[in-house]
């Protein structure tokens, strides 16, 4: 049997692995940095809301034009809403293809939309203003005065307000506690952006007619609820559920004021009795000393109920994705 002969290994060289990108004032770890981000998302919105005004000033010949409501009206607020909404995701459609991410990352996973922490969120929002207007009537502040309006009337004004309150939970939702929350949380941490982000959700309502202090202190308790629903559903959808149902109930069917802004076509009138701390005032009830307790009830409640942060932002991801595109 003949001798096998040995041959001598080959080592092939290993290219090494490409060194990765300095940091900079402009790129860090994981790319382009949370500030930037954040002002290019902000420049992006600000272009498209010029170019809008300036479509509409040429359609309507000069008539119409982007400003506030007096009032609230279903039409009104789901178009205006809906605009926002649109503005804000289409600049974050934009973010997702610059920073190599999926659209849903951002808080409104299209695979869960409108499904059980969307209901579930509806119904605690609705329970929940009814325990605050509960609580002023318990001391005799608030009582129904009977319906607002009949026949066909209340079936279209419950669709039409039912959309447009689903309108406001996905714009505000989202243009404060989606691309923002997600991308301020990658530089700072999510409790800091929560607060930041709340800060600024109490001064968007700053400019409503007949709004007050306590009411915006009010705004930026429920700007935080919505970001623990947020961190931990790990989405927007229960959030956007309970903003949807808390002002459906409010606006709708209690047919009391909004941040200020008188409702039509409410389902109920009402009357309120009493000092300002205990109603509100011409805020209505979310400036009522009762709305913090109810919400601190609900983060309680909630807070037992959904214990794992699910809030995830991989933010790794784009780094290696940068790094191996550069």
């Amino acid at each position: 049997m003949a001798d096998q002969q040995i041959l001598p290994s080959v080592q092939l060289p290993v290219e090494p692995a490409p060194a990765p990108r300095p940091n900079t004032i402009f790129r860090g770890p994981n790319g382009i940095r949370a500030g930037w981000r954040v002002l290019i998302f902000v420049a992006i919105v600000a272009a498209l809301v010029v170019v809008l005004a300036a479509a509409l000033r040429l359609v309507s010949h000069g008539g119409a034009r982007l400003g506030t409501m007096s009032m609230l009206t279903p039409l009104g607020t789901g178009i205006s809403e809906a605009v926002i909404f649109l503005l804000t995701s289409s600049a974050a459609l934009i973010m997702a293809r610059i920073e190599r991410r999926k659209y849903g990352q951002y808080g409104l996973p299209v695979k869960s939309a409108f499904r059980q922490d969307f209901w579930i969120g509806t119904l605690a929002g609705f329970l929940a203003i009814s325990a605050c207007l509960l609580g002023i009537f318990a001391l005799h502040g608030f009582r129904l005065t009977g319906l607002a309006i009949h026949g066909r009337t209340m079936v279209s004004a419950t669709v039409a307000w039912s959309a447009a309150f689903v309108a406001v939970g996905l714009a505000e939702e989202f243009a404060f506690r989606g691309y923002l929350q997600f991308t301020l949380t990658t530089g700072m941490g999510f409790w800091p952006s929560a607060i930041l982000l709340s800060a600024l959700f109490g001064l968007a309502h700053a400019g409503n007619p007949g709004e007050s202090k306590f009411g915006l202190f009010s705004v930026v308790l429920f700007g935080l609820l919505f970001c623990l629903f947020l961190r931990r559903t790990g989405n927007l959808w229960w959030a956007v559920g309970f903003h949807a149902g808390w002002d459906w109930g409010q606006t709708f069917f209690y047919g009391v004021p909004d941040s200020g802004l008188q409702p039509y076509h409410n389902l109920f009138n009402c009357s309120f009795s009493g000092p300002r701390w205990l109603t509100g005032g011409s805020v209505g009830p979310e400036a009522s000393v009762f709305t913090p307790i109810v919400l601190l009830i609900v983060a309680v409640l909630f807070a037992r109920s959904y214990r794992e942060n699910r809030y995830q932002l991989q933010t790794s991801d784009f780094g290696a994705r940068a790094s191996a595109a550069a």
